[in-house]
């Protein structure tokens, strides 16, 4: 299993490239961020010193969208990268929930996302791309560019678009009942499309906190640390609910029954610990999405992830014990992973 680590480009720069390097030499593999241009600082300057002072990590946005930037800049952007340093990065890519929506913009539709990513994908390999009538190619970018484009979804229209047409799937959340519901949903629409499904690289992203032990203390603060996880998914949660109600045969109601407390949402404090809009967030749900507990926990819920077919584990790291929890996974965890396997 590849291990990914996930930040916010908060202030100052030097940190988030200090705690990518940290990652790479604990045995991740993928460095991702948050982008969303008003609410933090711009990820892809971030990401050329990211991987001048990396040698193998991998980076790319959780997620950009298709509304922010223009297509070919976000295809050039990621071309640049790769040909300054290889192939490199890898395209996230979603609905632009809070980058959209402080912008005083509504997300973007699937069929424009679907556009974007044939895109993307096309001009940062060096292909002809069509945007809206005029075809483009970027003349500069070598023999054997590659930029794998992985969509981060949720509802049932989304995962089976990613199963038929993005490279990866995202999936923000570690429930290991969601996890495999909606893989399969992934895996099924890929194969229906008369794609392998096992091309279809699976990423599960969540909070990951690091406990001493099993007291209920340690695990109480370990939660309220990762509360706002399950505010930041109720979002998108709503929005399914919106979309097919409450009770629908296509979204499962595991995912749904916890945000009926949810009253309001305040970006500015998002994806923080302290988030005062996620106390309607059960302990449960914590429990269920994010990856709380001993190493013991970690590791038991990381093989039950892989065993669902999960290849990625993406530890969002915005909480009080970042520098603790990259150590853990990489002198304890990730070695006890990777080691069983093989």
């Amino acid at each position: 299993m590849d291990f990914g680590l996930v930040l916010q480009t908060d202030p100052p720069a030097s940190r988030v490239i200090s705690l990518m390097k940290r990652a790479e030499s604990n045995g991740f593999t993928h460095g991702w961020t948050f982008d969303s241009a008003v609410l933090w600082q711009e990820p892809f300057v971030i990401y050329s010193q990211i991987l001048s002072n990396t040698t193998s990590l991998k980076v790319g946005p959780m997620v950009t969208n298709p509304g922010t930037r223009t297509w070919e800049v976000t295809a050039s952007t990621f071309a640049t990268l790769n040909d300054m340093f290889g192939n490199r990065t890898v395209c996230g890519i979603g609905r632009g929930d809070s980058a959209m929506r402080v912008a005083g913009r509504k997300p973007n539709t699937l069929a424009r996302i679907s556009e974007a990513m044939k895109v993307i994908r096309a001009l940062g390999r060096g292909e002809e791309a069509d945007l809206g009538g005029t075809k483009i190619r970027f003349p500069w970018i070598k023999p054997g560019a590659e930029l794998p484009v992985w969509m981060a979804a949720y509802g049932p229209k989304a995962l089976k678009m990613t199963g038929e047409e993005a490279d990866g799937f995202i999936l923000q959340l570690s429930d290991l009942y969601l996890t495999e519901y909606m893989v399969k949903a992934v895996k099924d629409a890929a194969a229906a499309a008369g794609r392998d499904p096992s091309e279809v690289s699976i990423c599960v992203a969540a909070p990951a906190y690091v406990t001493a032990d099993d007291s209920p203390e340690a695990l109480a603060h370990a939660r309220e640390q990762c509360r706002w996880f399950g505010g930041m998914v109720g979002n998108h949660v709503a929005d399914l609910v919106a979309k097919y109600g409450e009770h629908s045969s296509r979204v499962p109601e595991e995912l749904t029954d916890y945000i009926r407390a949810r009253q309001g949402y305040d970006y500015a404090h998002h994806g923080r610990s302290g988030n005062p809009d996620t106390q309607f967030v059960p302990d449960e749900i914590v429990d269920r999405f994010c990856v709380i507990g001993p190493v013991a926990k970690h590791i038991e819920k990381l093989n039950a992830l892989r065993a669902l077919g999960v290849d990625q584990f993406a530890v969002y790291d915005m909480h009080d014990a970042q520098e603790a929890v990259i150590d853990a996974y990489g002198t304890q965890v990730i070695p006890a992973v990777n080691a069983r396997a093989t």
